[in-house]
């Protein structure tokens, strides 16, 4: 059988990975730094409620809507404010759903999408599965992340369709200023291209600097269409329950809105049961936000305190998100350090060099990890760096 080339060539783990499934296998233990699971870091869901909320009349009707149910859309356009309302919005089973919706909107096989780098190592498969090509533009750090708006601009060639970007970036942490803001939508309207802007995080500002864009929506009436990512699985912390949505904005995005019905009907794939418990779930959501921040920054604390014994080692600036990286000596490839934390401290962290991080010497962890064991954890891979 003759698999479609848009597929990886094989599908063998990566060196860590295989490292990882190998101790395990063993039998040792190992302490977990890249946890993104926040049903699995010990926060305390109001589990009935959830329950309650799923377990309602209304999930057993089926009444399919491409757009999504009216009353889950009015429920996330009352969450995200800022003049949002109902019509504006489609619901996905997912943000990457979201993504491959979009790609088929905006693209033919050929095409191109300009995405951000250091990023999520997801949309070149993302835009792949779709025929189109991703095109990596570099960010660039000086006391803090920046949007490179000349690199992008020189990466615009005729077959470029849409810009994406991350608001904050994962794992950066990186906000748009609102001066990036208002350079990159006056560069996608004059290249008539579209904006897409994954917010996913938008809700978990930590370090946020003054003249952050702290969402999309903050610009009522942008000069490009804009469509805006988000969903349940960071917004209510309930990654199981798959809904995700669809904003937009700007000119042409009514169109859009209306043509990517047009593809959501093909699929209809939004279960009923979480589009009827949608509102209930928000209403829910804002608790368990707050334990997750508190986690957040309760753990950059205890890192701050850890690395002031630790002048070789540092950390960049946390705007926003679940994550924060480690600067440390570059003396060896960034997933050659990683290996070696795992096999000799027996803890997994993630090597820079999985988000496109320029060069050596950065490692990604999640702040997300309960609090004794990221403090462990540091404990631990200190001595190894």
């Amino acid at each position: 059988m003759r698999l479609s080339s848009r597929l990886p060539q094989g599908f063998e783990p990566n060196a860590l990975t295989a490292a990882l499934t190998r101790l395990r296998a063993q039998g040792r233990e190992v302490l977990d730094l890249t946890v993104s699971n926040p049903t699995r870091c010990g926060f305390t869901y109001p589990e009935a409620e959830i329950r309650q909320a799923l377990s309602q009349p209304t999930v057993l009707a089926y009444d399919p809507d491409p757009q999504g149910a009216r009353a889950a859309r009015e429920a996330i356009a009352a969450h995200h404010g800022h003049g949002l309302r109902a019509e504006n919005l489609l619901l996905t089973a997912s943000t990457s759903e979201g993504y491959g919706l979009l790609f088929k909107l905006l693209g033919d096989p050929g095409d191109e999408v300009l995405v951000p780098s250091p990023s999520y190592p997801l949309f070149e498969w993302l835009a792949r599965l779709e025929g189109l090509l991703a095109r990596p533009v570099p960010s660039y750090f000086h006391d803090r992340w920046h949007l490179d708006l000349g690199a992008l601009e020189a990466a615009v060639s005729p077959r470029t369709r849409a810009v994406v970007v991350v608001n904050p970036n994962n794992p950066t942490g990186h906000f748009l200023t609102k001066a990036e803001w208002a350079a990159l939508t006056s560069l996608c309207a004059r290249y008539g291209l579209a904006l897409l802007v994954d917010e996913v995080f938008a809700d978990y500002a930590l370090e946020p600097a003054g003249d952050r864009m702290a969402t999309a929506l903050l610009d009522p009436d942008p000069p490009c269409p804009v469509f805006l990512l988000s969903g349940l699985s960071k917004v209510a912390a309930l990654p199981q329950l798959k809904l995700g949505w669809i904003a937009g904005r700007g000119p042409g995005a009514a169109a859009g809105l209306e043509a990517l019905a047009f593809l959501a009907d093909q699929y209809l794939s939004v279960s009923a049961p979480v589009q009827a418990a949608a509102p209930r779930l928000l209403e829910l959501a804002r608790p368990i936000r707050a334990q997750i921040l508190e986690r957040l920054q309760a753990n950059l604390t205890v890192l701050d305190a850890a690395l002031a014994g630790q002048p070789p080692l540092s950390r960049l600036p946390v705007e926003g998100g679940w994550s924060v990286l480690l600067r440390r000596p570059a003396v060896d490839a960034d997933e050659a350090c990683a290996l070696r934390l795992l096999e000799e401290a027996s803890v997994l962290i993630y090597p820079g060099s999985f988000f496109d991080l320029p060069g050596d010497g950065h490692l990604v962890l999640s702040l997300l990890t309960g609090e004794s064991g990221f403090s462990e954890g540091l404990h631990r891979i200190f001595p190894w760096l």
